[in-house]
């Protein structure tokens, strides 16, 4: 199995700042040492894939380095060259790993995750929706008629990702979000299903299964883009769902199973993850590239 990694592109922070940039490296040293896995150096999105996601006057102020001081304040991240690049490759591994997922059945990225990212601008740590852009593209350059279905299980709900393809019915959004969390205003996906705070194993999944049949029912999807944020486990900062370890595990096994019952092909990205202790959040990063890898193995 085919992932894609970019941390090597490190963001020049200041000091303190809440963006947990380190675990991308810890996972890639991680993921190194997997028998089955080959490490991909991330390419990057052209400028015209990241248009049929975004509008040109945005891409151009991230490309000059116009954005305003409260344009990046909504990005979480203050402008620099190495911030354009990382975001590029973000999206470009995203991108890569759904055309190899077509004809390999799985391909990750190691990153990406990107949703809160709208057509005209940042937010919450994203620059470019990497999905959005990864289904316009592959729609366009490998099968128009490919329809795609982006599930969401980052603890914060994909609004940048429901708004950019609100009106696009050849592409389906499902986000199991946190109805309390980040975003306060949320967006319409073509499947919402806000959690209570504090919902435990039981409800998530429960949740899951109930999203996943609506999905099948609704729309038959040709290609899965799913996001496996780490943030809804008990030991996240800013999830607030208290899943256990376990509980991960089975939401990645579901996820995974959806797609090998169906012979869909699926690319991940990691998404958020804010631990309390930073090596959890690898440690869930980690255990779903472990899933991804016994799964991918079983596609003919």
């Amino acid at each position: 199995m085919k992932a894609f990694y970019a941390d090597h592109y490190v963001l020049p922070l200041p000091a303190g700042h809440r963006f947990p940039m380190e675990k991308y490296g810890r996972l890639r040293d991680l993921v190194s040492q997997l028998d089955g896995i080959q490490l991909e150096n991330a390419p990057t999105v052209t400028d015209t894939q990241i248009l049929y996601a975004h509008d040109p006057s945005y891409l151009i102020k991230v490309l000059q380095g116009t954005l305003n001081s409260k344009e990046q304040q909504e990005i979480g991240f203050p402008w620099s060259v190495q911030m354009v690049e990382r975001s590029r490759r973000s999206a470009g591994a995203t991108l890569a790993a759904a055309k190899l997922a077509l004809t390999e059945g799985i391909a990750g990225n190691l990153a990406g995750g990107t949703h809160h990212a709208y057509r005209n601008k940042g937010s919450g740590f994203c620059v470019f929706n990497d999905s959005a852009i990864a289904a316009r593209a592959i729609q366009k350059e490998v099968n128009s008629q490919l329809r795609v279905a982006i599930v969401d299980l980052d603890v914060h709900q994909g609004n940048g990702t429901a708004s950019i393809l609100e009106n696009d019915p050849s592409v389906f959004t499902l986000s199991i979000h946190g109805e309390n969390n980040f975003p306060f205003s949320k967006e319409l996906s073509d499947l919402d299903i806000g959690l209570p705070d504090g919902a435990g194993d039981e409800i998530y999944i429960r949740a899951l299964h109930q999203g996943l049949e609506i999905l099948d029912s609704r729309f038959k999807p040709d290609l899965i883009i799913y996001l496996a944020g780490a943030d809804p486990h008990e030991g996240d900062r800013l999830g607030k769902l208290s899943v256990s370890k376990e509980g991960m595990r089975q939401r990645d096994e579901c996820v995974f199973q959806y797609g090998l019952d169906r012979q869909i092909p699926i690319a991940f990205s990691m998404a958020g993850g804010y631990g309390r202790e930073i090596q959890s959040t690898v440690d869930i990063h980690f255990q779903t590239i472990q899933t991804a890898l016994r799964y991918q193995q079983q596609y003919p």
